[in-house]
C-alpha cells in the first residue's frame, strides 16, 4: 500500500515538475526576471510554512545538511534553470535537467548509499538516457547552447544532491519544506537586489501565476510528494520518475506554448516509455525475488 502511495506521489511529481518547467519558460519570458521568479517562489512558500517553521527543531540536523538539502533544489538549482530555460527550449531543459537525473542518481546511489538495482534495471537506465538525448536533437548541443547546457547540467547535479540529502540523512516532509524555504528566503532576499529585476514593473497576473504554481505547488506540494517518494522507494526509482519529465514537458510545451515536436522528440518520447516500462518490470522482478526468499 504504501509504495502504491509512494508511485502516485511520483506521478503526481511528474505531472507538476512538467508544469514548472513549461510556467517557467512562458515565466522568464514576460517583465519577471529569473531573480524575480526565484524570490516569488520561495517567499511564497515561506509565507505558507511559516506556522512549522516556529515549530521546528533546529537541532535536528547539522549547518551543512541544511544546506545541501536546501540549496539542492533551491535558488541556485532556479536561477540555473531559468537562465537556461532562456537559451532552449523547455523540452531540451526538461532532457538536460531530468534526464540526466536517472545517471546522476544511480552513480550518488551506489557510491553515497550503497544502493544497488539488478541489470535489467541499468538497461532501462541506459534506454531512458539515451532515448533524452535522442529526443535533444543535434541543434541542441550546439557551440550557441553551451552555456544553457553548462548551466542546466549543474542544475541536475544539485537536485541530486537534494535527493541524496534527504535519503541519507532520513529528512521528514515537514523538514524538507521548511529547510528549503527558510534556508532560500534568507540567502537568496540579500542576492535579489545585485541581479537584474522588473518585479514592480510586471503585470500582476504573472506575478501571481508564477507565486502560486512556484512556490505553492512546486515549492510545497511537489516537494511534499518528492520526500515521501524517496523514503519509500530510494533516490534512483524517483530519478527514474523525474527522467519522464520531458516527455510531459514536450506534449504540454506543445499544447500550451505552441512548441512544435520533432521526429527526435517522438522517438524520444516512445523510448522513454519503454525505459520506464523496462524499469518497472525489473522491480517486479526483483520484488518477487525478495518474497520467494
Amino acid at each position: 500500500m504504501n509504495n502504491r502511495r509512494a508511485y502516485l506521489a511520483c506521478i503526481c511529481i511528474v505531472i507538476i515538475w512538467s508544469g514548472w518547467i513549461t510556467i517557467s519558460r512562458y515565466g522568464v519570458h514576460t517583465a519577471l526576471q529569473p531573480a524575480d521568479i526565484t524570490l516569488l517562489r520561495y517567499v511564497t512558500a515561506l509565507i505558507c510554512v511559516s506556522p512549522l517553521v516556529f515549530r521546528h527543531k533546529w537541532s535536528k540536523y547539522k549547518l551543512h545538511q541544511y544546506l545541501a538539502v536546501g540549496l539542492g533544489i533551491g535558488f541556485p538549482y532556479t536561477m540555473l534553470s531559468f537562465y537556461g530555460l532562456r537559451e532552449l527550449k523547455a523540452a531540451h531543459v526538461g532532457v538536460l535537467v531530468n534526464g540526466m537525473l536517472p545517471v546522476f542518481g544511480a552513480i550518488a546511489a551506489w557510491y553515497i548509499l550503497h544502493q544497488r538495482v539488478s541489470r535489467l534495471r541499468y538497461v532501462a537506465i541506459g534506454l531512458i538516457f539515451l532515448s533524452n538525448f535522442i529526443m535533444a536533437g543535434g541543434d541542441t548541443f550546439s557551440a550557441d547552447h553551451t552555456t544553457g547546457i553548462m548551466l542546466l547540467l549543474v542544475a541536475a547535479a544539485l537536485y541530486t544532491m537534494h535527493m541524496i540529502g534527504v535519503k541519507h540523512w532520513r529528512f521528514e516532509w515537514k523538514d524538507v519544506l521548511v529547510t528549503v524555504s527558510v534556508v532560500n528566503t534568507v540567502l537568496f532576499l540579500p542576492l535579489w537586489f545585485v541581479f537584474p529585476t522588473a518585479l514592480f514593473q510586471a503585470d500582476i497576473k504573472d506575478i501571481v501565476s508564477q507565486a502560486v504554481y512556484q512556490g505553492i505547488l512546486v515549492n510545497i506540494v511537489a516537494l511534499f510528494f518528492s520526500t515521501y517518494a524517496i523514503r519509500q522507494l530510494g533516490t534512483i526509482t524517483v530519478s527514474i520518475f523525474m527522467s519522464v519529465v520531458p516527455v510531459s514537458t514536450a506534449l504540454l510545451a506543445w499544447f500550451l506554448l505552441n512548441e512544435s515536436l520533432n521526429r527526435f522528440e517522438l522517438a524520444g518520447i516512445i523510448g522513454c516509455s519503454i525505459g520506464l516500462f523496462i524499469y518497472a518490470r525489473g522491480q517486479l522482478l526483483e520484488s518477487q525475488k525478495h518474497i520467494l526468499r
